[in-house]
């Protein structure tokens, strides 16, 4: 996973009234934590404009008043109507823990089924995993190539090294379902929520006969 830096200063005051000035002169007010405390500082709103508006995940290299942190973003509030970035929350990290973050999914490959006139449906987008920081991707890969009308890949058929996934492993992330002219889309969302029965059914099956599953 790629590394981004990012500078700030240590806040001297922390509340409304306080980030009301930090996002005047066009800053953001942001929180670290996991650490030995909790840090409040601020920096510069163009500072996060290429790791959040992108696909790819990264690790974050904090330098705060000349110190530094390795973290991992973990939330972004945006402004409801000017979509400006008002906060941000980061997760101290050691390169010798797992850590739990999500990331994205990429989809590769061109599905025999979309060759036949089918349509993607791709029902997650991110993917909660669990890894050392040194083995975690940009993102989840997934070829389609072989994914024929009717069939889906789900959380439990991935396997990546260095990888555990978190998200129920019957859980749907893509499926190649039929298009059927001026009813495709409707025809579609059946065929797809018939697939998503069958997997749950699946499932169950599986946990009667022991096999263990994740929980969300």
């Amino acid at each position: 996973m790629e590394t981004f830096k990012i500078s700030g200063d240590l806040r001297t005051s922390v509340g409304k009234k306080s980030s009301k000035l930090i996002r005047a002169k066009g800053d953001v007010p942001c929180v670290l934590y996991g650490g030995e405390k909790t840090i409040h500082f601020s920096s510069p709103e163009l500072s996060f404009k290429k790791i959040v508006y992108t696909q790819h995940a990264y690790l974050v290299k904090l330098n705060i008043d000349g110190k530094e942190h390795d973290a991992l973003l973990q939330e972004i509030q945006f402004h409801p109507v000017t979509d400006r970035i008002i906060h941000v929350d980061f997760k101290e990290i050691s390169f010798d823990k797992e850590v739990i973050t999500s990331l994205p999914v990429r989809v590769v490959g061109d599905s025999v089924g979309i060759k036949k006139g089918g349509k993607i449906s791709q029902k997650r987008r991110k993917l909660k995993v669990k890894a050392l920081p040194g083995n975690l991707p940009d993102f989840v890969e997934i070829d389609i190539t072989e994914l024929d009308i009717g069939q889906s890949i789900k959380v439990g058929e991935l396997e990546i090294e260095n990888l555990t996934m978190l998200d129920p492993h019957r859980s749907m992330i893509i499926a190649v379902v039929s298009s059927r002219l001026s009813k495709g889309m409707e025809a579609g969302e059946e065929e797809l929520e018939a697939a998503e029965a069958a997997a749950a059914a699946e499932g169950a099956e599986a946990e009667s006969e022991g096999t263990e599953t994740e929980s969300e």
